[in-house]
Parts: C-alpha cells; structure tokens; sequence
C-alpha cells in the first residue's frame, strides 16, 4: 500500500514496503522503519491512515521532521513527499498496485471468436448444402 524510498544513509537505494498502520519510524528495536542514522530518535515519526484527511505523519516526542522542507508536528502525506529525518531523507510513494492474471479473460474471448467463425462456416456449409 505505501513504500518509502530511502534516499540517503546506510540503506540508500533500498525501500520499505508496508500495509499495516501505524507505522512507526525510528531507531528503536520497535519501530517498524528501524533507522540508525544520526539524528533519528528511538520513536521519531508515526504515520497513520485516517479516513478523511488521507495519509498523516505526526512527530513523536518534539522530534524535528520535515516534509519537502518544511518543518512538521503533523501534517498529511502526498505521493513524492521527501521526508527528512535526522540525516537521513525518505521518499513517501503509493506502492505499485499488482497486475491480475488475465489469461482466463484472455481464453475465454479466444474460444468465442473460435465458437463464431465455425458456426459461419457450419451456417456457410449448411446453406450451400440446402437444396
């Protein structure tokens, strides 16, 4: 459902994937982002799904966040946002929504266009047949 891209520090270039709110992002052994960056805190940031204002990230004990370079206590999350915490830089992303198969669909239209060519060339046949 979301991923956060780290962009800077130890696991630049790596993700975090998560469908479970809240999360927690910190240095703690609890959090759920586990960072060990200077400047990041043991509980740091928590992000939430709330049903009306969407994707909100709230600081934990007066931590310093800043979202696009802004300085937040709490404020709602866009797709792209870059999330600075401590030294480290994080980009908020919507996770790719997964492909279903279409292979049956996909059978299903061939075996009937099939179905609609030979009953033509029965219906031809038939006709041609007639008298």
């Amino acid at each position: 459902m979301v991923q956060f891209k780290i962009l800077s520090g130890k696991k630049a270039g790596s993700s975090w994937e998560t469908r479970r709110f809240p999360v927690r992002i910190g240095r703690s052994a609890g959090s759920d982002l586990q960072l060990e960056e200077a400047g990041v805190w043991d509980d740091h940031l928590k992000v939430g799904l709330e049903p009306k204002e969407g994707f909100m990230a709230e600081t934990l004990a007066n931590a310093l966040v800043s979202i696009n370079g802004q300085p937040i206590q709490r404020a709602a999350l866009r797709n792209g946002d870059t999330l600075e915490i401590g030294s480290i830089k994080l980009q908020f992303w919507l996770s790719e929504a997964p492909q279903r198969g279409q292979a049956f669909r996909e059978a299903f239209v061939w075996s009937m266009i099939s179905l609609v060519c030979l009953g033509q060339i029965a219906l031809v046949y038939w006709l041609l047949t007639k008298d």
